[in-house]
């Protein structure tokens, strides 16, 4: 079972996009130390191009990083931002969620705890599915099933969550279409 979601990137900038539809300035904030944070910069650009949007990539490995990508941010004028999947970022969830609303900036993040915590809105693999998939899995092998023989399985089922207290904070107005899809919406 894995529930990766670096992939998920380019998915997460077209929702970040719908939300604020006259953004043409992002930001993303990645761990350059991984290869997955380098992919996730590679993605990100390639989507960003692909949406006629300019992209500044902050790179932040630890707490002193993430500082200074915020002071990086308070300069570079961005309209949104883009919290890339990484440990790093899930540690210091709080941390990030705070700056980000000190920035005032509309962010999307990669998992339900950062709307939970006050973040604007996420987009992950659905957790409570994975599990779902996992006892499936535990099911088989107690049967008799080989693990070695059992393919890996990818998160077929993913959530978005719209924290809509923090929308109205940023004086957003979340699109119907988008409000439609969410799976949860946070008041």
């Amino acid at each position: 079972m894995t529930i990766i979601s670096a992939d998920l990137a380019p998915k997460r900038l077209g929702l970040l996009r719908e939300l604020v539809p006259n953004a043409t300035a992002l930001a993303a904030l990645v761990n350059p130390n991984t290869p997955e944070g380098q992919g996730q910069s590679s993605d990100m650009r390639t989507a960003a191009h692909a949406l006629a949007l300019r992209l500044r990539i902050l790179e932040a490995g630890d707490e002193k990083g993430i500082e200074s990508a915020f002071a990086t941010l308070a300069q570079d004028k961005a309209d949104a931002l883009l919290v890339g999947s990484d440990p790093i970022f899930d540690v210091h969830r709080d941390k990030l969620v705070a700056h980000v609303a000190a920035a005032a900036l509309p962010a999307i993040y990669q998992f339900r705890d950062f709307a939970v915590a006050g973040g604007l809105m996420s987009y992950d693999p659905d957790i409570v599915d994975a599990h779902r998939q996992a006892g499936v899995y535990t099911g088989k092998i107690l049967k008799g099933a080989r693990p070695s023989d059992l393919p890996i399985q990818q998160p077929t089922k993913f959530q978005l969550v719209i924290n809509l207290k923090t929308a109205k904070t940023l004086g957003l107005d979340v699109p119907p279409t988008l409000l439609a899809r969410a799976d949860e919406m946070i008041e």
